[in-house]
């Protein structure tokens, strides 16, 4: 049976016409027997549409991270590290995560108490929630009504040392059903979104990059990050933007002296934009609660300079100025219009090409309402790919 392709199910509240080539479902195969032409086929399909959904599948843990690792065959490890999450306590994601024993590159996440599962006797999971890492929160009496937020906005990768994995796998076991939900933004514009409970919310960095004016289309092909050492000990006394795109600046991060042992060499600097490696183009990719430190090459010889943005070159050490600037590139793209809200099933399994979308955690759940996800992503065999000479001098 040929793979077939059909629209991903997008709400009332998405531009279609933005949703053109984004996400695709995908039919007619099984993603944990595939055979090497379909893998081949699914790869091009995944880099060329960023998101693929398969419905009703059965997927072991071990099919999972197969299906994974067939995207970047020299990567073995978890993005974060195999069994690191849950050492490094203070971490935001140490809650978060409880690895699969026999399969460590898989990770069981969801909310609630599961007992006998994959080796795991009992494991209490937490959803994460906006109530805990945001600096203001929806409240309770709204939240029981059905206010929530998107949690944070971010790239799977560790951001330290290791590479940000190409793929990530979700896989949805058991999946609670309840009322709908509307994340608020609550940043001043009025933007709210419908969402089922418990979505994961995605928005495409193509159209993050494609959506901006000339000059911050000019400094994004210019500028590349550095991230934190061990960023998430780093920010976890910080607070999160009400929009979950970032942390707010008030001075909580942890001193470097005070963060896990580290070095210069291992700490990340990556361009903003990550090159496609299937369509060339350019996806605006930054983890903006990680981001320490913004450096801006210089316009290249012959560029226009009237009303361009440093034209001669930044280093940009100011963490709150850092931080302004990638809201101001990053805020125009989560709007409603551009984000897709996954409604999950059971057995469902997305795909999603991490070097080129963000998403987000999103909802919350009461302590009864079970959720089991397999996730999957494994720190890549090599760093992505920035713009090219050619890509600088188009849009710088």
């Amino acid at each position: 049976m040929a793979i077939e392709l059909a629209p991903l199910p997008l709400p009332p509240s998405a531009d279609a016409s933005k949703f053109t080539e984004f996400g695709k479902e995908v039919k007619g195969v099984d993603p944990g027997n595939l055979s090497p032409k379909e893998l081949e086929e699914i790869q091009q399909l995944l880099y060329k549409h960023d998101a693929l959904l398969f419905r009703n599948c059965e997927l072991s843990p071990e099919q999972q991270y197969a299906l994974t690792k067939a995207f970047d065959p020299a990567s073995e490890s978890y993005g974060h590290g195999n069994n690191k999450t849950e050492s490094t306590k203070k971490s935001i994601l140490h809650p978060d995560l409880k690895t699969i024993p026999r399969v460590p590159q898989v990770q069981l996440i969801g909310n609630g108490t599961v007992y006998n599962h994959e080796g795991l006797a009992e494991a209490r999971l937490k959803h994460p929630s906006h109530t805990t890492f945001h600096k203001t929160r929806v409240s309770p009496e709204d939240e029981a009504a059905g206010a929530t937020r998107f949690y944070r906005w971010h790239i799977d990768a560790a951001l330290y040392k290791l590479a940000p994995p190409k793929v990530t796998t979700l896989y949805g076991l058991t999946v609670p059903q309840g009322p709908p939900q509307v994340c608020r933004y609550d940043d001043g514009t009025g933007d709210e979104l419908p969402v089922p409970l418990g979505t994961t919310a995605f928005v495409s960095g193509r159209t993050m990059f494609e959506i901006l004016p000339p000059e911050l289309k000019s400094v994004a092909v210019r500028a590349r990050v550095r991230y934190a050492p061990h960023p998430y000990v780093w920010m976890s006394p910080a607070r999160a933007l009400s929009t979950g795109l970032g942390i707010e600046s008030e001075g909580k991060e942890l001193p470097l002296s005070e963060l896990p042992e580290w070095t210069e060499e291992d700490v990340k600097v990556f361009p903003v934009l990550w090159k496609n490696p299937v369509t060339q183009a350019l996806h605006f990719q930054v983890h903006p609660a990680g981001a320490q430190e913004l450096l801006i090459a210089a316009l290249p010889e012959g560029a226009k300079r009237e009303g361009a943005l440093f034209p001669d070159g930044a280093h940009i050490t100011d963490l709150k100025e850092v931080r302004d600037l990638l809201y101001k590139m990053q805020r125009p793209a989560i709007a409603p219009s551009l984000v897709y809200p996954h409604d999950w099933h059971e057995k469902d399994l997305v795909l999603f090409h991490n070097r080129g979308v963000l998403h987000s955690v999103v909802g919350a759940f009461t302590p009864d309402q079970v959720r089991a996800f397999h996730q999957c992503n494994l720190a890549a065999s090599s760093d992505p790919v920035g713009p090219s000479e050619e890509d600088v001098a188009r849009w710088a």
